[in-house]
């Protein structure tokens, strides 16, 4: 899943579950259910990337991901701490943001290489358009449920 989707999972999980002790692990879990879901991300095709466009479409991501979460606050959750929810966005994103140096920059910890790892074993990717058209409507389906309930 895009660093936004994640981050609009956090953003619900944030404005829903006032209590960290909650928010966290399932912002934690979210990240792997997420990433179940056949979606495209900036990973999909990453062997005919270079690391330079790797880092730049995922830079751009989460550029998005925090705007779209910020608008997704105003408009839907205007009660809801920015700050709290920017921790839960970050949580919710996690183990993108540890297994990112091993995957672009070649960074070869081995716990980095753990965490990659794990989420290949979860991530299941599907090219464009469908890998967009799946992920949109999941998150819309989400922040709905995240406003009803």
């Amino acid at each position: 899943m895009t660093a936004t989707g994640h981050a609009v999972i956090g953003t619900v999980i944030a404005a829903k579950i006032g209590n960290p002790a909650l928010a966290i692990p399932i912002a934690l879990l979210s990240h792997v259910a997420g990433d179940i879901f056949p979606h495209w991300d900036s990973g999909t095709n990453g062997k005919n990337k270079s690391r330079r466009r790797m880092f730049v479409e995922s830079a751009i991501d989460v550029c998005i991901g925090f705007a779209v979460s910020y608008v997704i606050l105003f408009l839907f959750f205007p009660n809801t701490s920015l700050i709290y929810a920017f921790f839960i966005i970050i949580v919710a994103q996690s183990f993108d943001w540890i297994s990112a140096p091993y995957y672009i920059f070649k960074i070869k910890f081995p716990p980095l290489k753990w965490f990659y790892k794990f989420q290949s074993l979860t991530n299941s990717r599907l090219d464009k358009p469908w890998g967009i058209i799946n992920q949109v409507a999941i998150l819309i389906l989400i922040v709905a449920l995240g406003k009803l309930l």
